[in-house]
């Protein structure tokens, strides 16, 4: 009996360490790392007026995004090129990146999430909402994207749209006496990233 009880000790003690190793494993599982691709990523902008809609394109620099898979926290950075923007007319071009964006004094347009509420999920199509801080001219608003996205092996697909109120945030509306445009600008970007799982800290 003695020995029967010398030997549970013993196995105890061996497999206490097992299942701190096998706890520290599923911890480091659940975090994972979203690193956007700029060259296959495309932000769409729609700004309408009262003659015709006029489109454009802003060129990503780089995102990164860490989350939590089981608590959804999430951190990083995702960073426009602000004086990429291109509507096609240099004139209408020029006049938005000095009067509107002041592109020269604010490069960057950036998103740095905060939550991703909603479920992650291993392979296949699903849908979450990802929470964070838009930040343009300068100033930050509070923004929540909802993101349908595709997960195929480790490559992720995400589309989202969204609006900005970039008069009431601050910015100056481009319209003229003969030109009349609307207070927002319709946002549509289809981004393609890769997932990796990263180690705890």
């Amino acid at each position: 009996m003695i020995a029967l009880d010398h030997q549970r000790r013993i196995l105890f003690r061996l497999a206490l360490p097992l299942l701190f190793l096998s706890l520290a494993s599923q911890a480091r599982a659940q975090e994972a790392l979203l690193e956007l691709d700029p060259a296959r990523t495309q932000i769409g902008f729609t700004l309408g007026d009262v003659l015709h809609t006029v489109h454009g394109t802003f060129k990503l620099k780089q995102g990164t995004i860490n989350f939590d898979v089981a608590t959804g926290q999430a951190s990083g950075l995702v960073v426009v090129d602000a004086s990429s923007g291109d509507s096609g007319s240099h004139a209408r071009d020029h006049k938005m990146h000095k009067e509107v964006l002041q592109s020269d004094q604010y490069p960057d347009i950036t998103f740095t999430p905060q939550q991703v509420q909603g479920q992650v999920l291993p392979k296949g199509d699903f849908q979450v909402q990802v929470l964070g801080t838009f930040t343009m001219h300068g100033a930050g608003h509070p923004l929540t994207l909802v993101v349908q996205a595709h997960l195929e092996g480790d490559q992720l697909t995400a589309n989202t749209s969204f609006s900005v109120p970039y008069v009431s945030w601050g910015l100056k509306n481009p319209s003229t006496l003969f030109l009349r445009v609307n207070n927002t600008v319709a946002i549509a970007i289809q981004a393609v990233g890769h997932i990796k799982p990263v180690a705890a800290h």
